[in-house]
């Protein structure tokens, strides 16, 4: 029997109590139990920027299909490829213009041809005139003898008719020139149509751009249904088609600030919303927004791209968006106080990824439960345990 055993049965001999063991802890030794802990967050007055994610495309803003204003000429230099960029009325290609330049030639010989026959209308004009101008001074004096009774009637009658034949050979002479001179007119024109179409075997930037695209080839002959010879965008700009969820295209307004990130890079070009289509696509419900960005060698058109438009921003109280609770459109908030939970109700206002902006009834500095609702009761004791916001985030994507 062991001397606990034996110190037992004596104390219920006499009918005492036990003694007290040094083994069992009294009430005061015994620790008190500390509250559950709880991950909170500090509430921060900052801004706050709300975006709408976008993907889409760079396409050419406006683009120029350039091609010869002549058809049947052969290509013989090319000054642009694809990649360059060129001036306004910088010849890109030229044609080759011996077949012109032999026209032209022929032109050139009709005209001086058309000047002999000018000047040698001319002359029989005034020979046709004096022949005329005699003819007619003879007739008169024969009508004058005749009056008299010195000439007879045949002869006045001879009169007459080389009067007749003198004034109609004048008409003709005159009709000459006027034939003559229409031919010089017609082969003037030709040669100005020849020049022309010399001038036109340069062909030229008609703007400022970048050349997209070049189907030209050295030894081809151009005409109207092989195409342009170049793509150009008008200035060189290239934007983002980019495509958007009808549930968030309403956010989204002309010059709102955007950002676009550029495939295979770490940075980001910065732009604008240049144009919101008013139409969205019955299929995949989604609209299309156009976001002009400024020149650059980076934007490739063609390429997918990612970016997000800036739809508002704002300072405020910012909290993570896990630590709202919202129950039929009503949004609450546990907040720690004095060791305590505390439920709010909250209004919230912008919302910009895993973060919102609490309007109304919440502080800068105060604890916030970072996982709302979760854990505790409004009253119930806990021990915060600050996160910072990179472990506030994760929990978030938790």
């Amino acid at each position: 029997m062991t001397a606990r055993t034996a110190l037992l049965a004596l104390s219920l001999i006499l009918g005492t109590a036990p003694l007290a063991s040094a083994e069992q802890p009294t009430a005061a030794q015994t620790p008190a139990v500390a509250p559950p802990s709880i991950s909170v967050v500090k509430a921060e007055r900052r801004e706050i920027v709300a975006s709408v994610p976008v993907t889409g495309t760079f396409v050419p803003r406006e683009t120029v299909s350039v091609g010869a204003d002549v058809e049947g000429l052969r290509i013989e230099e090319l000054l642009a490829d694809e990649g360059d960029t060129v001036k306004a009325g910088q010849v890109i290609a030229r044609l080759a213009t011996d077949l012109v330049d032999a026209d032209l030639a022929r032109a050139t010989a009709q005209i001086a041809r058309a000047d002999a026959a000018i000047t040698q209308a001319r002359a029989q004009v005034e020979e046709a005139e004096s022949a005329n101008t005699e003819a007619a001074s003879a007739l008169q004096r024969t009508r004058a003898l005749s009056a008299k009774g010195i000439v007879g009637q045949d002869i006045l009658d001879q009169r007459v008719s080389a009067a007749a034949a003198a004034t109609a050979r004048l008409a003709s002479a005159r009709q000459g020139i006027a034939l003559a001179e229409a031919d010089r007119a017609s082969a003037e024109a030709d040669r100005r149509s020849l020049e022309l179409r010399r001038s036109k075997a340069e062909v030229k930037a008609p703007t400022d751009g970048l050349v997209l695209a070049r189907s030209a080839r050295l030894g081809a002959v151009v005409s109207a249904a092989a195409g342009p010879l170049f793509e150009i965008a008008r200035d060189g700009l290239i934007e983002l088609d980019a495509e958007v969820s009808e549930t968030q295209l309403g956010a989204i307004e002309k010059g709102q600030p955007a950002s676009v990130r550029l495939p295979g890079r770490d940075e980001s070009v910065a732009g604008e919303v240049r144009l919101v289509s008013p139409k969205v696509d019955q299929a995949t419900r989604l609209g299309r927004v156009f976001i002009a960005l400024p020149p650059s060698p980076a934007l490739r058109s063609g390429s997918f791209a990612r970016g997000s438009v800036e739809t508002a921003r704002s300072e405020g109280v910012v909290i993570a968006r896990t630590a709202v609770l919202t129950d039929e459109g009503v949004a609450r908030v546990q907040v720690v106080k004095d060791g305590r939970i505390e439920t709010r109700q909250v209004k919230t206002g912008l919302v910009a990824g895993d973060e919102v902006e609490i309007t109304d009834n919440l502080q800068p500095d105060e604890d916030v439960v970072s996982l709302a609702g979760t854990f505790v009761r409004d009253g119930d004791a806990v021990t915060p345990i600050a996160t910072d916001s990179e472990t506030q985030t994760a929990e978030a994507a938790r």
